[in-house]
């Protein structure tokens, strides 16, 4: 079983993963509200075989949060705003009893990225 801390390394880790989101897109409107931390998540739609799919672009100035964006990006970008709708990430996160390991602050600001997430597939479907 992993310690807390191992599972926050390996969060930290990916969000090591995450390309540098440029600096023309660390602006306002990207910024997700709610974060302790500043977050700031770009979504960009394509249409591929007649559907639409949203991608996700993702930073933070915070690793554990950097890895928790991280997270959402590799999930859900690249699907449809119907999926990214349907995920049971409440499920996902129970499973993996990722909150356990956050303090209230993060866990907060992980619900407002989810929620933010959901805004902007909810306007585009």
């Amino acid at each position: 079983m992993e310690t807390k801390e191992e599972r926050l390394k390996l969060i930290v880790e990916l969000g090591r993963e995450l390309p540098e989101l440029p600096e023309e897109l660390r602006r306002d409107e990207f910024k997700v509200q709610g974060c302790q931390s500043q977050v700031w998540l770009v979504p960009k739609i394509v249409e591929e075989e007649g559907a639409k799919r949203i991608l996700f672009q993702a930073d933070s100035d915070a690793h554990i949060v950097k890895g928790l964006v991280g997270i959402l990006v590799m999930l859900l970008s690249g699907k449809t705003p119907q999926e990214i709708l349907d995920f049971d990430l409440r499920g996902l996160f129970d499973r993996l009893k990722l909150e356990k390991h956050l303090v209230p602050a993060r866990s907060n600001g992980l619900h407002s990225m989810v929620r933010r997430i959901h805004e902007i597939a909810a306007t585009i479907a």
